[in-house]
């Protein structure tokens, strides 16, 4: 069963949707894409997952979309959690009709269903970190912060969760990066701060890629998988980016992986040891071996 990174995003914006209109706020399609940093037809998509589940309506005039008065505050930040969760990962289960989410909704749901491998930062202590990149998102406007206490100024493109933690993807000097919001303090100096256009091409690499290394370039690394785990790497993608290359006579698996540093990858091959083996290149086992070496010598 194959769960694509990208579902823990979805249930991200999923879960800040409906806070926003738990809230009362009236939401406007482009302004969402804008702050989310994705594009319009995909804030359309989380939109329609919404609207067969919940009573949201739009306003004629300004076509923004909103939750039906009657529902306003009903929303527990543990329901809005667990259904956005379910929502953003529904190919985990056979069927996620409208009764099944709207039961998500019912507290009693928690003793039912459960999704496990979330672990999130508080993400209360980012408000005014959150509210000055959104805007700046929305304005295409430059941002000033500290960061590790250095002064940096970039071009903020959007805020991103990765595995539990918040971080901006922005270009400085020239150059795509991300910064963990954990690190960050908002300056309190004044900066001039242009405005700039986004370039087409970042936005779409911000979109697609699922790693925080973004902007970086990648390399791959060819792994032989032994037969008695090969059933978990053909079940679905375990590894970064991940293509079995062939099958092998004794019924294990070479495999490509593509990352742009070697701790996405590393970890994971330790993890799987003795059954997974870097060939290719051959530095990079070094320097696996090399590490355990230096561990079993502690």
């Amino acid at each position: 069963m194959k769960v694509p990174e990208k579902n823990e995003k979805v249930a991200e914006r999923l879960a800040r949707i409906l806070i926003k209109l738990n809230a009362g706020e009236r939401l406007d399609v482009n302004v969402l894409a804008a702050e989310f940093g994705v594009s319009k037809r995909t804030v359309d998509r989380d939109i329609d997952r919404l609207s067969s589940h919940l009573p949201l309506q739009q306003d004629e005039k300004s076509k923004k979309y909103f939750l039906e008065q009657s529902w306003l505050g009903k929303l527990k930040d543990k329901d809005i959690q667990t259904f956005a969760r379910l929502a953003g990962i529904s190919d985990l289960f056979p069927s996620l009709d409208m009764s099944f989410l709207r039961e998500l909704l019912d507290s009693r749901a928690n003793s039912i269903y459960s999704a496990k491998g979330y672990a999130y930062e508080d993400a209360s202590q980012f408000a005014e970190l959150f509210d000055y990149f959104s805007k700046a998102i929305a304005q295409k406007q430059q941002v000033a912060f500290l960061y590790n206490n250095e002064l940096r100024i970039v071009e903020p493109y959007c805020l991103i969760h990765h595995h539990g933690c918040w971080y901006l993807a922005a270009v400085r000097q020239g150059q795509l990066r991300t910064y963990r919001l954990s690190r960050m303090a908002l300056s309190t100096q004044v900066h001039a701060l242009a405005c700039f256009v986004p370039d087409p091409e970042i936005v779409a690499q911000v979109e697609h890629e699922d790693s925080i290394w973004i902007g970086q370039e990648k390399q791959e690394v060819i792994l032989t998988v032994q037969a008695e785990v090969a059933f978990h790497f053909k079940q679905r993608e375990l590894l970064p980016e991940q293509v079995v290359i062939k099958e092998l006579d004794d019924g294990g698996l070479l495999v490509s992986s593509k990352i742009s540093h070697t701790t996405q990858l590393l970890p994971l091959v330790r993890y799987w040891i003795p059954h997974v083996k870097i060939v290719n290149p051959e530095t990079m086992q070094a320097e696996l071996e090399m590490g355990l070496k230096g561990y079993l010598d502690f």
